[in-house]
This record gives structure tokens, sequence and C-alpha cells, in this order.
């Protein structure tokens, strides 16, 4: 009888990706990336082991969004005071904060727990070109379509 294989924290290999975002549609940048982190694209997943690699996405500022979703996707935040709600559109988060909308579309794709929040933790974005882990000898990844 055959034995189903179980990763551990003892088995578990972890690459080093860079993704360029220059003209990537960002939901599917984000479904991409958020695979990678979980590690669905190796044969050894295990739901509840962080099996994932760790992803760099630069030129954070290049990507693209269809439709309206420039003025009308809104990113909200509250201070707790009531009457205090901020709102953003994306076109404003992107000339303010342009790597905290790729951040967020991942974060979303992540299992809401202690496991996500590993995952997460290995999510690095950047805008611009340059990235500080040239010592990792991370690998290009080609997004699909």
């Amino acid at each position: 009888m055959n034995k189903s294989f179980m990763a551990n924290e003892q088995n578990i290999e972890r690459k080093w990706y860079v993704v360029d975002a220059t003209d990537a549609i960002l939901g599917r940048l984000s479904t991409e990336v958020a695979t990678i982190l979980r590690g669905k694209h190796k044969p050894t997943f295990t739901p509840h082991v962080d099996c994932g690699d760790y992803v760099i996405v630069v030129n954070a500022e290049k990507i693209a969004l269809t439709g309206n979703k420039l003025e009308d996707k809104k990113y909200y935040r509250h201070s707790g005071y009531s009457g205090h709600l901020k709102t953003r559109n994306v076109k404003q988060m992107l000339d303010l904060q342009p790597q905290k909308v790729v951040e967020t579309s991942i974060k979303g794709m992540l299992p809401k727990n202690k496991l996500g929040a590993d995952m997460y933790r290995k999510l690095f974005v950047y805008c611009g070109a340059e990235h500080p882990h040239q010592a990792q000898k991370p690998m290009v990844y080609e997004l699909k379509g």
C-alpha cells in the first residue's frame, strides 16, 4: 500500500521568484502570485503546511486594470472614530502607494488565518525594477496569458 506524502518543515524546498508587473492585469497577476505563495504549483502541496515560495513583484506602479476600475474601485480605511471613514480610488492609490494596491489584492486571495499570515510574509512588492534580494538569486517567473 502506498502512503500519502505530507510536507513538513524539514522537506520543504523554497525558491525565490521575481515577477514583473509591467502591463499585467491586477487580478491575473494576483492569482498567480497567490498560487506560488501557497505552494499549489508544487506536486508536494499540503493544505495545512506553508509550502510556498518567496515572490518579489517589481514595477508595481505599471499594473493595468480593466474597465472603469481606476475611478470606480474604492479602498476604505477607518480610524475607529465615528465619521472618520477615508476612501480612495485606485487612481489615487497608484499615485500615492502603488505597491499597496498589489499587496492588498494578493493578500485577499490568501487564507484568512495564521497560515495565510505566514504566506503573506514571503511577498515583497517594489516600485521600480530594483529590489534588494539579489543575494537570494531569484528566478524570473513569466506570467501566463
